[in-house]
């Protein structure tokens, strides 16, 4: 299988991992308005399995180092892929808040709420797992992150008090739990992989197979969340599985199916770099979507349109503060 050792390519990964995770929810929005998040996020989720099954035959297959992808499921433990599986769970509970919080909230709003309440927790999850990199560094740029997460809900509120808008603290809230739950889901996928990628651990699942389990454990927990929220939805109007044929059409499922296979690549090649790079600072890079996903909101979906002078400046300075923080994390492991 195609691992990774340097860690120079391991940050390569990580920044690709930031993109995919940073962006892939405007699919959402470029989906249609009457199109429900939560029959969106069927396809979503069909593109999370197709992404890893395919990774999984060719990268996962290809090379003499570690295990293929097939051996592997004859090797691995039930309780390592039991782990894998579990983590999709959580990671499904929480992804589906965050879809919800962004229909409500906006991707300016949603991701650096959640998405980086989720890399302070991650970070500090992970690190205790496995110690790597300088923990002054590391924590010191985690803080600083937690400082833009601050500057965005303080943003957040001022431009929706003067657009008059009641939503901000359901959003908000909604981001908060979405973040506090993500944050647990890596550690659980990084803890079946084994210490060294290239070596045969008995029982231990390789990065392609523990993603693919993960994606498993994702859909099959759809028909409990997402059907939750089909019924009970938490903004809009209730929808049936019936309405997921009759009201959608090939253009919006390739949307959704394109989602899962961009946030896909971003978790494939995160968990490809945990290996040079350690799982708390590779984890930690990915979460940078927080940067990328409040860029996409504030400068092409335009989500501050119209605010004052005192929220730009908020704004930039959570820019400011996330940029720094995540340097910091980078140099903590370091020089790339």
């Amino acid at each position: 299988m195609v691992i990774i050792s340097s860690y120079s390519t391991a940050v390569i990964l990580c920044v690709v991992t930031m993109l995919c995770w940073g962006s892939w929810a405007n699919t959402l929005k470029l989906a249609k308005k009457d199109w429900a998040y939560s029959l969106y996020y069927w396809d979503y989720s069909i593109g999370l399995i197709l992404l890893a099954l395919v990774f999984g035959l060719t990268l996962g297959s290809t090379g003499d180092q570690g295990q293929s992808f097939m051996e592997n499921f004859k090797t691995a433990s039930w309780s390592n892929m039991g782990n894998a599986f579990l983590g999709g769970v959580i990671f499904n509970l929480s992804n589906l808040l965050i879809v919800a919080a962004t229909a409500i909230a906006g991707m300016s709003v949603a991701f650096p709420i959640a998405v980086g309440l989720a890399l302070v927790i991650g970070v500090l999850d992970n690190y205790i797992r496995k110690t790597e990199g300088d923990p002054v560094l590391l924590f010191v740029g985690v803080a600083l992150i937690v400082v833009a997460i601050i500057i965005n809900s303080i943003a957040y509120r001022k431009h929706s008090r003067n657009q008059e808008q009641r939503s901000s603290s359901k959003g908000i809230l909604l981001s908060i739990l979405s973040g506090v739950i993500m944050g647990f889901f890596f550690g659980f996928v990084a803890k079946t992989l084994p210490d060294d990628f290239s070596v045969v651990q008995q029982g231990t699942l390789t990065p392609y197979n523990a993603v693919f389990i993960f994606t498993i454990g994702i859909f099959l927990s759809n028909f409990i969340f997402n059907t939750w929220f089909m019924y009970k939805p938490i903004s809009g109007e209730k929808v049936k599985y019936s309405n997921y044929f009759s009201d959608g059409n090939f253009k919006l499922h390739l949307i959704g199916i394109l989602g899962g296979v961009i946030w896909n690549i971003g978790m494939s090649f995160s968990i490809l770099a945990s290996d040079a790079a350690g799982p708390a600072i590779s984890y930690g890079l990915g979460q940078g979507a927080t940067m990328v996903a409040a860029a996409w909101g504030v400068f092409v979906w335009k989500e501050f349109k119209g605010s004052s002078k005192s929220t730009n400046w908020l704004i930039t300075g959570m820019f400011l503060s996330f940029i720094i923080g995540l340097a910091m994390i980078i140099i903590a492991r370091g020089v790339v």
